[in-house]
């Protein structure tokens, strides 16, 4: 079975979210949620991750694993999202063989010219549907 990564931070919103969004869409994978505190990471179980785990150690493993990883722009660049994103997990997720799903806010001093202002929902659904192309060309 394939494995979905979801990683996030602060407060797990977003995680969770996509969780739901994944859920709800009926994807055939593990979801394995990883957050960079215990409320992220919570907050992800609680919206129904398969597996759930927390730490640097834990994304960097689990980085390696994954077939697709999916979160926040920010989980890329090191010291965003208030520095709850180390290097070393910067670099796990960047040098994962896994594609990317990378949902791009304009925060945390990480400004992304020539986004269009959207909304959330319509971040995660376009995620979602990146996931399903990718499953079904696999």
């Amino acid at each position: 079975m394939k494995k979905i990564l979801v990683v996030d931070a602060q407060g797990g919103g977003l995680g969770r979210q996509i969780i739901t969004a994944l859920k709800e869409a009926k994807i055939e994978a593990s979801i394995i949620a990883t957050g960079t505190n215990s409320m992220a990471t919570n907050n992800m179980l609680k919206a129904g991750a398969d597996h759930v785990a927390t730490g640097e150690n834990a994304i960097m493993v689990c980085a390696n694993k994954a077939d697709i990883i999916v979160g926040p722009l920010g989980m890329v660049i090191a010291q965003s999202m208030y520095g709850e994103i180390s290097a070393q997990m910067a670099c796990a997720i960047g040098q994962s063989a896994a594609p990317k799903i990378l949902i791009p806010f304009n925060n945390c001093e990480n400004i992304v010219i020539g986004l269009k202002d959207d909304s959330m929902a319509n971040l995660i659904n376009s995620a979602v549907t990146q996931i399903k192309t990718i499953l079904n060309n696999n």
